[in-house]
């Protein structure tokens, strides 16, 4: 099934407690075809996933590309312009505890200290994508640049509650990058989910996509010339190689792309379908919690933090038991 994705933000009724996560999808210019082509499935592949797989609001998500008219997916053409519009109406529109997952994927440069995301007329650079990032003030935002040269995006857009990835750890990183396909191919399928939970967590799609990357250069005999980049603790340095208990990477493995999971389509309404959101949203918080607890642990007396994540680790075995007993229509 193909959704056509409106450029419309309106907030028509409650919103839904499972349905969070707002995605924009922007293709910059791609100059030959072939580039073209590889972003626009990228592209595609991330906004059909997040829809069909994950159960995004399909007017949660914006596509924006170079030729719209060749795509009903998409809302737009993809100008500096309407790059602009679109997160500034969602910083506007989106409730409080939204969370904002942008996908960039395209060419970039890095000329004279400034990095820049190429698109159809003026391009936007680093500094320029902090600003409109600013105006969503506390909510959760995870922006993925996959294009080349994008390395210098994470010294400019670092801030509490971002997960940040770039396709390069440089701007001097300028040849075409390969961690993006493997980066939708993620959400695509099931490859990614290593701790089979149904869901595919930001760390785990960048482990995967890295990891990919890594084998291919190693089986071809070629020397690497892309290394991405993850950063969630605000320092705006990234890591190469980020973990749950490294100094990134533990926000980003409680980040995901969610909308109403493990409810069937028309029963959102129901007891079962209501409990299932309330599950699934206490344990994105238990999870981010723990997240957050781990972060802090070397500012804590053992003991204290040893109770506390005790303590939501059980919690949170009991919600996901109550989650998988419903999802497995057990008492239903």
């Amino acid at each position: 099934m193909r959704t056509v994705l409106l450029l419309s933000f309106g907030l028509a009724g409650p919103v839904q407690l499972a349905a969070q996560t707002y995605l924009v999808v922007v293709l910059g210019l791609g100059g030959e075809e072939r580039y073209r082509n590889r972003f626009h499935d990228w592209g595609s592949t991330m906004v059909t996933a997040a829809v069909e797989r994950f159960g995004l609001d399909s007017d949660h998500v914006v596509f924006l590309g170079e030729k719209p008219e060749q795509d009903p997916l998409m809302a737009g053409r993809s100008t500096r312009e309407n790059v602009i519009k679109v997160l500034s109406r969602l910083a506007d529109s989106a409730p409080p505890g939204a969370e904002m997952f942008i996908v960039l994927a395209g060419h970039g440069s890095f000329r004279d200290g400034v990095s820049k995301f190429n698109l159809p007329g003026p391009d936007l650079t680093a500094r320029e994508f902090g600003a409109l990032l600013e105006r969503f003030g506390s909510r959760s935002v995870t922006v993925v640049n996959l294009s080349s040269a994008s390395g210098g995006f994470i010294e400019q857009l670092a801030g509490p509650n971002r997960v940040l990835i770039t396709a390069t750890a440089s701007g001097y990183e300028r040849n075409e990058t390969l961690f993006g396909g493997y980066f939708v191919e993620a959400y695509a399928g099931d490859v990614a989910d290593l701790d089979k939970d149904g869901r595919v967590s930001v760390l785990e799609a960048f482990q995967y996509a890295t990891n990919r990357v890594d084998r291919y250069y190693e089986e071809e005999k070629l020397l690497k010339p892309e290394h991405a980049m993850l950063d969630d603790n605000g320092d705006g340095k990234g890591s190469k190689e980020p973990g749950v208990d490294s100094a990134d990477g533990s926000l980003a493995a409680v980040t995901f792309l969610h909308g109403v999971r493990g409810v069937a389509a028309g029963t959102e309404a129901s007891p079962v379908g209501s409990e299932l959101q309330v599950l699934e949203r206490r344990r994105l918080e238990l999870e981010k919690r723990v997240a957050e607890l781990r972060r802090l642990k070397s500012t804590m007396p053992e003991a204290e933090y040893r109770s506390e994540l005790e303590r939501l680790l059980l919690e949170l075995a009991t919600v996901s038991r109550k989650i998988r007993k419903l999802a497995g229509g057990e008492g239903m």
